[in-house]
This record gives C-alpha cells, structure tokens and sequence, in this order.
C-alpha cells in the first residue's frame, strides 16, 4: 500500500470518528480532504473515488446541504456504473442513497424507481435474504409512509422483518430496527396499541445486546417515549425521555445533535401539558445546539424554530412567535425547495398565527398554497389535505364565505372516513 493510500485510508478512518462524536461540520471537511486525496492518488474515475463521493455526499445530507450532496452521488453513481456494470451491488448502494435525498425533498416519484431499481439489484446479485434487500425493503416502505400509503409501507416492513428474524435471529440488532419501524408506521396511523409492543420488543433486543447505557437504547427509549406522549400518558413517558437524554449526554457529549431531538421532545412533554415555563428553555437549548452543530439553515433548526413558535403561540405571544414561523419557512424554502410538504406545514402553521389575530385576509392565501403543495406531494386524500381544508374552512367562515367553507369542510370529512 502506498503512502498517499494509507493516507486516504486515515482520513476515512478519521471522518468516521468525527462523525460517531457528533462534530459534523468537522467530519465534512476531513470527507472534503479525503476526496481530494482520492482523486489524486487513484485518478478521478476509480471505484475509491465513488466511495470518497459517497461518503461526502452522506455527510452534507446530514447538515442539510442536499444541492451539494446530489451531484456527489451522481458522480459515484455514474464511476460505479462504468468500473462494475449497472448491476453491481455498489450501484445499488448508491442509488439508494440518492433516492434518500429525494425522499428527504419530497420527491417522491423520484425516489420511487431508485429504490425499486436498488432492490431489483440486490435481490439479483446479492440473494433475497441479504441483508442489503431489508434495507431497500424498509427504505421503499419508508417512502410510501412519508407518502401516506400506508397499505403498501406494511408488508415490505414485515417483509424485511422477517428476514432478518430468519437470516439472524430474534434478538439482532438489525431485528430491532425493523420492529421500530414497524412500529413506527403503526404510530402514524394512530395505531397505538400495534405500536407499543414492537417498540418495547425492539428496547429490549438493545438493552440485552448492546447492555443498557448504549446509545441505541436512547433511539428505543425516545421512541417508546413519544408513543407515550401521544396517549397523553405523561408520567409514564417522562422518565424514559430523561433517562434517554443521559445516556446520549454520557454517550456523546451535551451538544450532539442527538441530545438536541431528546431535549425537544421532552420539551414538547412539558408543552402539551402546558408547562411552558419549563419547556421554553429546553426548546432553546436544543435550538443553540443544532445551530451550532447543524448549521443556521438546516431542517432540524426549522423544526426547532416551529416548535418554539407553537410554545409562544399556545401562550398568545403572537409578536415573538411570527419571526420564528417566518424563519423556519425560509429555511425549509431554502434546503427544499418552494414545493415540499415541510413548506406546506410552515405556511400552515404561518396561517393559524394569522388567523388567532384576526388577520383572515392575510391567512387564506397560505392556507390555499399550503393546500396546493400537499395536494400535489402527497396526494388529494392525504390527512394532511384534510387538516388544511378544515383550518381553510374556518377561515372562509370568519371571511363570510360560508359555501366555500362547507365545501372544504366536506371534503375533510371524507378524506378521514376513507371515502
């Protein structure tokens, strides 16, 4: 091995590290370095290249930088293509990387053929129990999940379930990840009882393989937390949150990313029992820390943002929420793209501000694009369409327009009927 190789193995080694700590911004600039080294050391269409581009690619996903992460992985993909043929499992890898980033964009019927071609793929060359055929498995149910097509999500979750169940046993921890999404999708349905014995199942895989203090008994604990939170069973779901927290600060360090989602979710706990006093700081908190860990502009602040908004919106503190509202949908705007289901709840929940100010005028047209991009992203039977033709509705109410309100408020009723 030569040097300028055993160089670009360091720094591989070295992104690594940087990113299981949690210091992204870091781990982007060594991933920078180490593609540079590659191109340079083994010319700019070697199979190392395609890995160095990958990798690049999946740290800029993460801080939310999706503009510079997709030409990465279209560079890999079209290196990986050529050097092994369009059938190769490394092709397979990355294509199912760029449908993440098309799903993480809202583009759906994008990542749909990217998946399924990744999963043809992997079945072909690898076998249909390979461990790489489950996660094509969960990631195209994933995608239709996002979607609301939850029919078709289920058996691909079960499916990669059981092969894992098969292939490793029932107490692996790939098996654990597939019982969270499982659960996970029974969640979104408002399924809570399907929900709750795949998540303690899953926690107790992750107690007994990795012991009890690992960071992914964190994931599994916040998981079981917010099925909890959802049933209104505060007190069963509040040291689970705590003890998660721990964990990942033991783990990790206080301002990793992670301890930031455990930190506003235990101050949505708070929220929604209206303890405001106590849920303001830890929505800062978590704030600060994906700012600074993040960036200003990535999603997780967006969602940082909305969250303290709908806590000085739950207070009538009107003035100090419309700033934050504003800036999460700028942000959403700018990592998305105007047509993304993320912009679509931004501008709703922009509207509802407007509207608890008896600002209607100002309200209808966010609530009618909002209407429009869910219509388009997600379909026209989405509950999501629902709750925007009901907030909509109100507000042609409050305007005089009674027909158009009894309108959209029949259309909501039969979009949560199934009809």
């Amino acid at each position: 091995m030569s040097a300028r190789e055993g160089s670009w193995k360091e720094l591989n080694s070295r992104v690594m590290m940087l990113y299981q700590r949690g210091e992204y911004s870091e781990a982007v600039k060594v991933a920078e370095e180490s593609l540079k080294v590659a191109e340079k050391t083994f010319g700019p269409d070697h199979p190392n290249v395609a890995i160095s581009l990958n990798n690049l690619g999946g740290f800029y996903y993460d801080v939310g930088k999706y503009a510079e992460a997709e030409p990465l992985y279209k560079r890999s993909l079209a290196i990986s293509e050529k050097a092994f043929g369009p059938n190769h499992p490394n092709v397979a890898t990355t294509l199912n990387n760029l449908a993440e980033l098309c799903v993480v964009q809202g583009r759906y019927t994008e990542a749909e053929p990217l998946l399924k071609r990744s999963l043809a793929i992997r079945e072909k060359t690898l076998s249909p129990n390979h461990p790489d055929v489950t996660q094509s498995l969960n990631n195209l149910g994933a995608l239709y999940e996002a979607q609301g097509k939850y029919a078709e999500a289920e058996p691909l979750f079960k499916r990669s379930l059981a092969i894992r169940e098969k292939t490793l046993g029932p107490n692996h921890p790939d098996v654990a990840q597939s019982l969270n999404n499982l659960a996970a999708l029974y969640y979104a349905q408002g399924k809570y009882v399907g929900a709750e014995p795949l998540y303690k199942r899953s926690l107790a895989i992750c107690e007994k393989v990795f012991g009890p203090n690992h960071p992914d008994v964190a994931t599994s604990l916040n998981n079981l937390a917010e099925l909890l939170r959802a049933q209104s069973k505060y007190a069963d779901a509040e040291p689970l949150y705590k003890r998660s927290l721990t964990l990942l600060e033991k783990a990790f360090g206080p301002s990793h990313p992670g301890v930031a989602t455990i930190l506003n979710n235990l101050a949505g706990l708070y929220d929604d029992q209206g303890k405001y006093t106590e849920a303001e700081p830890l929505y800062k908190q978590s704030l600060a820390i994906r700012e600074k860990a993040l960036g200003p502009d990535h999603p997780d602040v967006a969602q940082s943002l909305n969250s303290l908004a709908a806590l000085y919106y739950a207070q009538n503190k009107y003035v100090g929420a419309e700033p934050l509202l504003k800036r999460s949908l700028a942000i959403c705007e700018k990592v998305f793209g105007p047509n993304h289901p993320d912009v679509a709840k931004s501008l709703n929940n922009l509207a509802l501000l407007y509207m608890a100010q008896g600002k209607y005028a100002e309200a209808e047209p966010l609530y009618k694009q909002s209407l429009s991009i869910y219509e388009e992203a997600l379909g026209p039977n989405h509950i999501d369409v629902a709750t925007v033709c009901e907030n909509m509705a109100e507000c042609y109410r409050k305007l005089g327009m009674k027909d158009e309100a009894e309108i959209l408020e029949g259309r909501a009723k039969k979009i949560r009927s199934g009809r």
